[in-house]
């Protein structure tokens, strides 16, 4: 059973990735858990309130977020009547980061599905507010979905590594199983001036490849120089459909997504991207 997070905040992007959601887990009986936390909307010109009237604000915006969940509840299962598939809806008072991990926890949730933009659609934030905190703090994979980006079948999946971190089996079967579902391949790819050496660097090689070993998975090699621009270039002329990092302290991505703007950040693919927390967890 796939159990799967979809944060909302009901604008046109976030159904764009439920949509994307419900198509790559189409073989997998599955669970999808769509969780609006509303929150911020109470907090907002709290300042200005009464107390009863803040309380008046609280009821709405509960009552709004359990309507707006039905109507998505019904669009989805309209468009997508898969009968592998359950929907659960969960509207909380909370901040988002928060409500998530909770139903993570509670659920045993293997992945969250998002948009990489939100309702105010800000050309100055890459992924958005919401997603980069998600990114950061929630601990399961994260599948970050472009604005406007329409279903195509995860054929070729890239996965940049240093081959440094003790990557999590559970995270790693995740991929595994997306990649044989489709009849993927994974390339690895080592960004890196100098062979791989170290007995660390080695172990973890032979353990992906050990996770993997009923995918079909290259090794690619790329000398150093600015990891962005490496990146690009394979996601370019190796037609990436999905790209994978592991997320974990000091490592390149988690430079990537401390940047807010663009300019800082200069890696937007336009394609699926999952994040892997690293997070260890029981494989259920």
């Amino acid at each position: 059973m796939r159990k799967i997070l979809l944060p909302t905040d009901f604008s046109a992007n976030a159904f764009n990735a439920l949509k994307y959601a419900v198509s790559l887990f189409k073989y997998e009986k599955s669970e999808f858990y769509l969780l609006h936390a509303y929150a911020d909307e109470v907090y907002s010109n709290e300042a200005a309130l009464t107390e009863d009237q803040f309380e008046e604000k609280k009821a709405n915006a509960k009552k709004n977020s359990k309507s707006q969940l039905k109507e998505i509840l019904a669009a989805i299962k309209e468009l997508s009547p898969n009968p592998k598939h359950q929907f659960f809806i969960k509207s909380s008072y909370g901040l988002l980061v928060d409500k998530a991990n909770d139903l993570i926890n509670i659920e045993n949730i293997d992945v969250a599905v998002m948009g990489t933009r939100g309702k105010t659609n800000e050309k100055s934030l890459t992924y958005g507010t919401n997603t980069i905190q998600v990114m950061k703090y929630v601990q399961c994979p994260v599948l970050c979905i472009p604005e406007n980006y329409v279903y195509k079948t995860p054929k070729q999946i890239l996965f940049p590594t240093n081959f440094l971190i003790p990557y999590q089996r559970r995270e790693l079967k995740l991929v595994a199983d997306m990649a044989r579902s489709y009849r993927s391949e994974i390339h690895m790819l080592y960004i890196s001036k100098f062979p791989i050496n170290s007995y660390r660097q080695k172990d973890n090689q032979s353990f992906l490849k050990e996770q993997f070993k009923d995918d079909v998975f290259n090794f690619h090699r790329a000398d150093e120089g600015d990891k962005t621009e490496v990146i690009l270039k394979h996601l370019d002329f190796m037609n990436i459909d999905l790209l994978v990092m592991v997320r974990s302290r000091h490592t390149y991505l988690e430079n990537i997504i401390q940047a807010s703007t663009i300019d800082k950040i200069g890696l937007q693919p336009q394609i699926p991207f999952l994040v892997l927390q690293n997070y260890h967890r029981e494989i259920m």
